[in-house]
């Protein structure tokens, strides 16, 4: 792979504008905010949150895989009415049938003319924030229908377009245990969500709170935090963020290595030998837009390659396809990027990271 090069940024990306700015501190106000709403209901489980709402912030789906018990649905309906923003559940079972979640034609009489007519009656799809709850428990077809919903941000139905709200997010849980009478997300599908989050048992304090808060009587007072239109503006200045060109080949690392195909020799050994199929380039732009969003979380106005390593994980754990060797022997696609993070020398690159922060903070303002 080529020695990276750095190019801090183009100049019209060289800073946000003062208007800009103050929606950035708006951005990471409500972040903050947003987190102490959660935490009324929601004990624990940081990464959880933080990882939930970076993808909330760049426009992406995310797919939450844990054990049952472990707040799931509770965590993406609490999120939903501290935005303010209209939510759907969908309980994904072997006989749901994709007019199931789209919406279906039927027929109705004019009661004027005495003529007859279709009318589209809209499925729950259509809502800003989606539950579908245990994604994996439909057959593939009614897994599908979400496809065009997710990328296209539409419904097609009777050869008309029917366009969803927005802001709009597919929010999935799945059982990582479970697998009898379950249906395995294919790959197109687990790539349309920007990412893939663990959700983990709580520590042994955590779980001492959550017994203690919930098995009493109390009463929990959400605020609506942000409005629909202002989650949408704080999207676009998200994708505002500048980036320096050794930090988007430092992404691009991450993605190219995880390819067999990969030529001159770069790709690590333990790639060859676990996996089957690596990330395709809608990594790489998550990879990247996911630094954006947590770099301005944490008060930065330009991206570091730090931020690259925090997200890898969300982003890449179901883009790796681990092989029969992997298999055999205990080796998970999360193993994969963790050693990825540490094939890919850091000194370098944190060097450039410096620099590229100093030349953005000596450039004037805009």
């Amino acid at each position: 792979m080529a020695e990276p090069q750095i190019g801090i940024v183009q100049p019209q990306q060289t800073d946000l504008a003062q208007g800009e700015l103050a929606a950035v501190e708006k951005l990471q106000k409500g972040y903050h905010n947003l987190k102490a709403e959660l935490g009324k209901v929601i004990v624990g489980q940081e990464a959880v949150i933080e990882e939930l709402l970076i993808a909330l912030f760049c426009k992406g789906h995310a797919l939450l895989v844990g054990v049952p018990g472990l707040a799931k649905t509770l965590l993406i309906s609490t999120l939903s009415r501290t935005l303010g923003l209209s939510f759907n559940r969908i309980q994904f079972t072997p006989d749901l049938m994709p007019s199931d979640i789209t919406g279906t034609e039927v027929i109705e009489e004019d009661k004027t003319t005495g003529g007859r007519q279709l009318r589209f009656v809209r499925g729950p799809v259509f809502a800003n924030v989606i539950l579908a709850d245990e994604i994996n428990r439909t057959p593939p077809k009614t897994q599908a229908a979400l496809l065009e919903a997710m990328q296209e941000h539409q419904v097609t139905a009777g050869g008309k377009q029917h366009r969803l709200p927005q802001p709009f997010f597919v929010l999935a849980t799945q059982n990582p245990i479970e697998q009898e009478g379950t249906y395995p997300l294919p790959e197109a599908q687990l790539d349309r969500f920007m990412f893939n989050i663990n959700v983990g048992y709580p520590t042994e304090e955590e779980e001492f709170q959550i017994v203690r808060l919930t098995t009493q009587s109390r009463e929990i007072n959400l605020q609506h935090v942000l409005s629909g239109e202002e989650v949408m503006q704080l999207q676009e200045i998200v994708r505002k963020v500048p980036v320096a060109d050794h930090v988007i080949r430092y992404a691009l690392q991450f993605s190219r290595l995880t390819r067999k195909t990969e030529t001159g020799g770069v790709v690590p050994d333990f790639v060859k030998d676990y996996v089957a199929w690596g990330a395709g380039p809608r990594a790489s732009q998550y990879l990247v837009l996911a630094g954006k969003a947590r770099a301005l979380l944490k008060g930065r106005y330009h991206v570091s390659t730090e931020d690259i390593r925090q997200v890898a994980l969300p982003v890449l754990r179901h883009r790796v396809v681990t092989n029969f060797n992997a298999e055999a022997e205990g080796m998970k696609s999360d193993t994969i990027v963790k050693k990825l993070i540490d094939h890919i020398p850091r000194q370098q690159y944190d060097e450039l990271d410096r620099t590229a922060a100093k030349m953005l903070r000596d450039q004037p303002a805009a």
